[in-house]
C-alpha cells in the first residue's frame, strides 16, 4: 500500500474490523494438549489473597495489584503503578451548537449511567488488590488454541488489502459496522454508551459490540500495518469468549502492531494496568436498556495524561486503570483518529444475522435504537471539546448510523446506530 490517501482510508474504514477480530486463535490450529492448557491456567490465574463466588458461578480472585497479568510483559517488569494521573481533562459547558433534532429525542429521567456488578452481592476485594475472573479449562478449550488465547487475530495483510480494493463490498466479509470518527491531533474522548443485549445468531464465534477506538499512527507514505496502535473500550456480547453465554459485558483492548502479534482483551495477556479494586472487567451487566423503557448506559473517559504519557480510563467517574505509554508508542503524544460506534462479527456462517445495538435501525429513535451521546474529544490544552464534524461509515442496508448535534449537555454530539443484520436490503 502506498500513498497517504489509501492508508488513511484503510485506517478509517477497515481497522475496526481487524480490531474486533476473534479474541482467540485461528480455529484451524490443532487442539491444545493438557499440559499446554495447565500452563495457560497457571499463567493467568495469579496467586490471590481472597476468592469470591459470584451468583453466576464465576470465581472472582482478588489479586495483588502488582501480580496482575500486565506485569508478565517484559517491558513492564520494573514498572511503578501510577494510581492517579498527573492531569485530568478540563470540562467546559456545552456551547450553543447547531441543533439538528434528527432523532426527535428528549431527556429521560429514568436513564442511568451506573453499572451494577453481580459479584458485589457475594463480597468485595480489599484495597491493594484487583478483581479478576478465574480462567477455567473450559474457557481455554473454547479458544481452540492456547497459543493465542485471549488475543485478537485479524485478517492477513493480503486479505486486508483485498478488502480495501473492493471497498468492503465483498459479501464474504465477516464484519458489519456503523461508526463515526474524527481525524486530527487528539488526546482523548468522553462519551456515554447506551447498553443493550443484542442477539448474536447461531454461532458462538459471532459477537456484537459498542465501543470507542483511539488510534495512533504516523501519517506518512511509508506506513505499514504494524505501525498502527489502538486502545479500545466498551461493551460486547461474545459467547465464545465468556463462558459461552450471551450476557453483555464491559471490555478493554490494545494492540501495538496493527493486530498482528500483540493485543489482548481485558486482562488476559494484556498490558492494561487496573488500579480499581471495585470494578470487575468481564462481569455481566445485569440490567441493560429496554425497548420503549428504561435506557441504561455507562460513561467512559479515556485520555492521554500529559505528565506520564499513559492513557487513563475513567468509568462512571472512577479511575479503572491505564495503558502504559511505552506499549503504544504511536499514541505517546496523542492520537491520530478517534472513532465511536458498533461492530459485529458474523462468525463462520458468513451472513449478517447478528444484531447491532438494540437490533433496530437508528431511524427508530430514542428508547428503540442504540446510541452514544454527549461525545467529546480532548484537545491539546487538555480541554474537553464538542466535535461537530463527525464523518461516518457503515455496512448500509445491514447496519446504519445517524449523527446528531443537540444544544444541551445531555445529548450534545451524538450518534444513533445499529440494525438487525440480515434483511431484504442486506
Amino acid at each position: 500500500m502506498t500513498g497517504i490517501k489509501p492508508f488513511i482510508r484503510f485506517v478509517v474504514v477497515l481497522y475496526m474490523f481487524t480490531a474486533t477480530s476473534l479474541c482467540y486463535g485461528d480455529s484451524s490450529e490443532l487442539p491444545s494438549s493438557q499440559e499446554e492448557i495447565e500452563e495457560v491456567l497457571k499463567r493467568l490465574n495469579k496467586p490471590h489473597v481472597k476468592s469470591i463466588k459470584s451468583p453466576n458461578g464465576d470465581i472472582i480472585d482478588c489479586v495483588h495489584i502488582y501480580h496482575q497479568p500486565a506485569f508478565d510483559h517484559p517491558l513492564l517488569k520494573n514498572h511503578t503503578i501510577k494510581m492517579e494521573p498527573d492531569y485530568y481533562p478540563t470540562s467546559i459547558s456545552v456551547d450553543d451548537i447547531k441543533t439538528s433534532s434528527m432523532m426527535n429525542v428528549s431527556k429521560d429521567e429514568h436513564s442511568s449511567s451506573s453499572i451494577s456488578q453481580l459479584w458485589h452481592s457475594s463480597g468485595a476485594c480489599p484495597k491493594g488488590t484487583i478483581p479478576i475472573r478465574r480462567t477455567t479449562k473450559e474457557d481455554v478449550l473454547r479458544a481452540n488454541s492456547v497459543k493465542n488465547y485471549g488475543k485478537k487475530k485479524g485478517y492477513s495483510i493480503h486479505r486486508r488489502q483485498s478488502l480495501i480494493d473492493t471497498e468492503l463490498d465483498d459479501d464474504n466479509t465477516r464484519f458489519g459496522f456503523a461508526t463515526a470518527y474524527v481525524k486530527g491531533k487528539l488526546y482523548g474522548t468522553k462519551a456515554t454508551l447506551n447498553t443493550w443485549n443484542p442477539k448474536t445468531g447461531l454461532d458462538n464465534d459471532q459477537y456484537s459490540m459498542s465501543k470507542i477506538w483511539i488510534v495512533g499512527y504516523m501519517p506518512d507514505e511509508n506506513n505499514a500495518l504494524e505501525d498502527i496502535n489502538t486502545i479500545e473500550a466498551g461493551w460486547q456480547v461474545y459467547p465464545a469468549m465468556y463462558r459461552g453465554d450471551t450476557n453483555t459485558r464491559l471490555f478493554v483492548f490494545w494492540t501495538g502492531d496493527g493486530y498482528q502479534e500483540t493485543g489482548c482483551c481485558d486482562l488476559d495477556c494484556a498490558v492494561f494496568i487496573q488500579v480499581n479494586h471495585k470494578i470487575l472487567l468481564t462481569d455481566p451487566i445485569s440490567l441493560t436498556s429496554e425497548t420503549d423503557g428504561y435506557q441504561r448506559g455507562c460513561t467512559i473517559l479515556i485520555w492521554n495524561d500529559k505528565g506520564s504519557g499513559n492513557w487513563y480510563m475513567d468509568l462512571n467517574g472512577e479511575i479503572l486503570g491505564y495503558w502504559p505509554s511505552n506499549l503504544v508508542p504511536h499514541l505517546r503524544d496523542g492520537a491520530t483518529l478517534i472513532e465511536w460506534g458498533g461492530v459485529v462479527n458474523t462468525g463462520s456462517i458468513g451472513h449478517y444475522i447478528t444484531q447491532m445495538g438494540s437490533g433496530e435501525f437508528p431511524q427508530q429513535g430514542y428508547r428503540k435504537a442504540s446510541y452514544i451521546r454527549n461525545i467529546q474529544t480532548v484537545d491539546a490544552s487538555n480541554t474537553l471539546t464538542i466535535p461537530t464534524n463527525l464523518e461516518t461509515a457503515s455496512k448500509k442496508g445491514c447496519y446504519e448510523i445517524s449523527p446528531g448535534y443537540e444544544s444541551d449537555s445531555y445529548w450534545g454530539t451524538n450518534i444513533f446506530f445499529g440494525g438487525p443484520g440480515r434483511n431484504t436490503n442486506c
